[in-house]
């Protein structure tokens, strides 16, 4: 990843860097399940089930990561426990991320990443087939939950680096590229501002119908 000369000052932040690290954690956790001869597979996994495997796999490429943070403009709201949070939060050097309530305490980490400098990504995940058989819901999740995340980052205007990361288990990198085509075009007709995303496709075990891995992950700007 490429860093500016003071360590201390705001990350160039690449998605290709990102898409580079979590295609080769997910390419290794796909070794180790057909080296133990796994019954089930990575594609398995529902959503939250693989932000573990996303986390280590980004950690191992250098980056801080903080899972499951708070909204920079839900962040005014007294209780921790309220608000919006955003999967992934990317940190470079595997720094802290800045916690505004705790500037100038002790508890204030000198070394920390401002809220708006660090790196905010939302995560979706969808498979072709699932362990119940072919999804009925694969289009709907893809072309409607999906740009929810989008609207949510593109919104906060205190967020001035964010990403969408996308990965789709399915049987052929052509119905992956067909379907995020049409999401995109949706995406760009309601105004959505994302941009050219960085993409890796990855070989799977069939086990349940998904004979590969499409990962995409699209900056996104503001609104």
């Amino acid at each position: 990843m490429m860093m500016l000369p003071d360590s201390r000052a705001p990350a160039r932040w690449h998605v290709a860097d990102f898409a580079d690290a979590i295609a080769s954690g997910i390419d290794a956790q796909v070794a180790l399940d057909r080296e133990a001869q796994a019954v089930s597979g990575v594609d398995a996994l529902d959503e939250v089930s693989l932000h573990p495997i996303l986390a280590s796999s980004l950690s191992a490429g250098g980056f801080g990561v903080h899972r499951e943070q708070r909204y920079p403009s839900e962040r005014h709201k007294r209780n921790r426990a309220e608000g919006r949070r955003c999967d992934l939060v990317l940190t470079p050097d595997g720094r802290p991320i800045q916690d505004p309530q705790a500037a100038a305490t002790l508890f204030d980490e000198p070394n920390a990443v401002p809220l708006e400098d660090a790196f905010w990504l939302e995560v979706k995940t969808v498979a072709q087939f699932t362990p119940e058989g072919p999804n009925p819901s694969w289009s709907g999740e893809l072309l409607g939950t999906v740009r929810s995340d989008v609207s949510k980052l593109a919104r906060d205007t205190e967020i001035l680096h964010a990403g969408l990361l996308i990965v789709l288990w399915t049987a052929s990198p052509e119905i992956a590229n067909n379907d995020l085509g049409v999401w995109q075009d949706r995406c760009l007709d309601r105004g959505l501002p994302i941009g050219a995303p960085s993409e890796r496709i990855l070989p799977l075990q069939d086990r349940l119908g998904n004979a590969c891995c499409v990962l995409r992950v699209y900056p996104v700007h503001h609104l």
